[in-house]
């Protein structure tokens, strides 16, 4: 129980993924009365506990203490407790809480924090002198200059601006790194690097050098993606067939990652969302740790047939993906953020999209999952446009979001996003760029459901995932066929646009009339929310009595819903296919059947 409590003292820093993090030491007092040793406290193969011990050897009390020291590349501070820990490239410095800044003579005081990697500390620093105790003869080499923003890109060329370095003697210039080779020493604290490839990606830094030509440490790196190109296409020989698998479902729902093998699902798709992580103060960040890495499985729960243990590196939903992933190789793993609740914090991200990628970048390829994912996907309801929340960040901001994405992720990685489906004149999706950001994506999941439902409660009643028009539908535009001709229409290739499908029903109560278009009072009774309830319930509980608009209905009692089910997901993967789509995904894996017929109904529709 120790060694959890002090991971969770460090996880709000883990939020803040570390090298989104540039800090400085301030100049402090000697250190040649205090000392400052390095211990590996636990190490479990892919991480480690550290833990450093300040100690005033002196006379007189430390009003403050910081500790600087470099980690070899590869191995990074992943959250820390009683220390404020910030990087700059590989340089960390940590500083006292308010708390514990002062010590007396003879007095000592630890911090201590979680790592991936396996490399030791080197260049330790105490109050700008020696570890030890002694003090640093001569000339401090400069600070890490600021990590550097890009501009101006172009298929050949990008401009490159950075805050200045400090130090003691005065800086002379700076070196410029390319992919880690120095490709210009300039004296100003901007650069513009050309004859760059188009669709490329580059990793900048910046180190300065002081008139003693001491090299300081580098700064923190930036991706750049040149323009042009073009970007990996979705898979060839067959379809997308993508299903999100939601973090929150082990609980109440009590469907585990097993739950796909035993259902036989994995075995009739190609991708899984893993849905959601959050996106808070401008980076993507953990939605559910314990769900995510900590919850430990039995063996009944397990993909592997095996119980997690205590002591082992990941457990949680993150290990079961893994183990998922060695039964079925072909199966990638996309970590979805935002969503609907989660999806406010597009606006401070879109603010700083460089930063915004790093941080994302940090959080899925952390080594402790890296090989769980495949890459990202992005669910900004709504860019530039409302949903729970709404957004002005302008019409481009979805696009400089997807880019910058794309220039750190690269080419290797997936990077994806689920988008609006509103196909009316004026409405989201002309509310922001998605065909200058398609460039940059493989694919976009077009959510084409929950286009009516009881969210207007007196109805009129209305399938909530209609593939084409029908006479008195409520709102024109709303529908899959109309979502998909706008995106079309807009330059967005066929094959980079899946049809979507919702595994549930929406409905109403208060409704006197069989057939669609009738008022209601409410919204009908649901196991988990009311006016909405899983497909595998709907089945038994209100089967199908017609069809509209190529989605079934249903009425019962004074209850009438709306749902998808096999003949339905047959129509509709027919016209996916005719209308030359990448393929189909679904939200979410458990409102299927114990035997995921539905799954099986997209599978086969798409073969």
């Amino acid at each position: 129980m120790r060694f959890r409590h002090r991971a969770a003292a460090g996880f709000a820093t883990l939020l803040l993924p570390f090298a989104g993090l540039v800090g400085l030491a301030s100049p402090a007092q000697a250190a040649s009365t205090a000392t400052a040793t390095y211990a590996k406290t636990q190490d479990w193969g892919t991480g480690f506990e550290g833990k450093w011990t300040v100690k005033n050897t002196g006379t007189t009390s430390l009003s403050s203490w910081t500790v600087e020291w470099d980690f070899p590349s590869g191995t990074s501070v992943t959250s820390a407790w009683d220390a404020d820990v910030t990087s700059a490239g590989t340089h960390w410095t940590a500083k006292n809480k308010s708390w514990n800044g002062t010590l007396a003579p003879g007095a000592s005081v630890s911090f201590g924090f979680n790592g991936a990697g396996s490399g030791s500390p080197a260049n330790c620093k105490l109050n700008g002198g020696s570890c030890d105790g002694g003090s640093t003869p001569g000339d401090a080499a400069p600070s890490a200059p600021g990590t550097p923003t890009a501009s101006g890109i172009t298929n050949t060329s990008v401009k490159l601006a950075w805050s200045a370095a400090t130090d003691d003697k005065g800086v002379k210039n700076y070196d410029v790194l390319r992919d880690g080779a120095k490709v210009a020493t300039v004296t100003t604290t901007s650069y513009t690097d050309t004859g760059l490839t188009a669709g490329t990606d580059y990793s900048y830094t910046v180190q300065a050098r002081d008139t003693a030509d001491q090299t300081g440490p580098a700064s923190g790196a930036v991706a750049v993606r040149t323009t042009g190109g073009t970007t990996e296409p979705p898979p060839t020989g067959s379809k997308v067939k993508l299903g999100y698998f939601t973090e929150w479902g082990i609980y109440g729902r009590n469907y585990n990652v097993k739950n796909l093998v035993t259902s036989g699902s994995a075995a009739k798709i190609t991708h899984i969302n893993y849905a959601f992580g959050n996106v808070t103060n401008g980076q993507c960040a953990i939605g559910d740790s314990y769900a995510d890495y900590d919850k430990a499985f039995t063996a009944d729960q397990s993909v592997s047939g095996v119980a997690d243990t205590w002591d082992q590196p990941l457990r949680g939903n993150f290990n079961q993906l893994r183990q998922l992933k060695a039964k079925y190789p072909n199966i990638k793993v996309l970590w979805s953020f935002g969503g609907w609740t989660w999806s406010g914090g597009f606006a401070q991200a879109a603010a700083n999209p460089a930063a915004f990628a790093q941080s994302c970048y940090n959080l899925v390829e952390d080594p402790r999952w890296a090989d769980v994912f495949d890459g990202i996907d992005i669910d900004w309801e709504y860019p530039n446009a409302c949903g729970l929340s709404c957004d002005t960040s302008g019409a481009a901001a979805y696009k400089n979001l997807m880019q910058a994405l794309r220039a750190k992720f690269g080419t290797g990685n997936l990077v994806t996003a689920a988008t609006t489906a509103d196909g009316t004149s004026g409405g989201k999706i002309d509310a922001a760029d998605y065909a200058g950001a398609a460039q940059y994506v493989n694919w976009y999941n077009v959510m084409t459901y929950d286009f009516f439902g009881a969210f207007d409660a007196d109805g009129p009643t209305a399938p909530h995932s209609p593939l084409t028009t029908y006479n008195g539908i409520p709102q024109a535009g709303f529908t899959t066929a109309d979502a998909i001709a706008k995106f079309k229409s807009k330059g967005v290739a066929a094959s980079k646009l899946l049809i979507g499908i919702g595994f549930y029903g929406r409905g109403w109560t208060g409704v006197t009339q069989a057939a669609p278009g009738g008022t209601a009072t409410g919204p009908a009774p649901g196991t988990y929310e009311q006016g909405i309830e899983d497909y595998k319930v709907l089945k038994t509980s209100c089967p199908a009595t017609g069809t509209i608009a190529g989605t079934a209905y249903a009425y019962c009692g004074n209850n009438w819903w709306s749902y998808d089910t096999p003949a339905t997901i047959a129509g509709k993967m027919s016209w996916a296919k005719n209308q030359g789509l990448g393929g189909a995904f679904f939200w979410e894996f458990s409102g299927d059947t114990a035997g995921g017929e539905l799954v099986s109904a997209i599978n086969s529709g798409l073969s």
